[in-house]
């Protein structure tokens, strides 16, 4: 039990120092674009673009995540429905052979 709870502690310890990385990484490049070597519109452009990009690809993702949904809801109620086949089909076998 000890060693499990050591475990899950130095698991939640890396998970943490994912944030702070991250954060670090958006500051850099936000410094980045204020020191580039472009006018102001230019980076506004850049900003504006990857702005864009990142709309059409998280409206992309949100609409896979919804298909996967239900697809996978689909799956889960045909084999519900299967296992109460196969229950009722079984249970009709044992009160016949009782």
């Amino acid at each position: 039990m000890k060693e499990e709870l050591e475990k899950t502690m130095v698991e939640g310890k890396e998970r943490s120092m994912v944030v702070p990385f991250l954060v670090g990484g958006l500051v850099g490049a936000g410094i980045a674009l204020l020191l580039a070597p472009k006018s102001g519109r230019e980076t506004r452009e850049d900003i504006k673009d990857l702005a864009v990009k990142t709309k059409e690809k998280i409206a992309t993702s949100i609409h896979k995540g919804r298909e996967l949904y239900q697809e996978s809801t689909t799956a889960i109620s045909g084999a519900i429905e299967a296992g109460k086949a196969a229950y009722l089909e079984e249970k009709e076998r044992h009160l016949k052979a009782a």
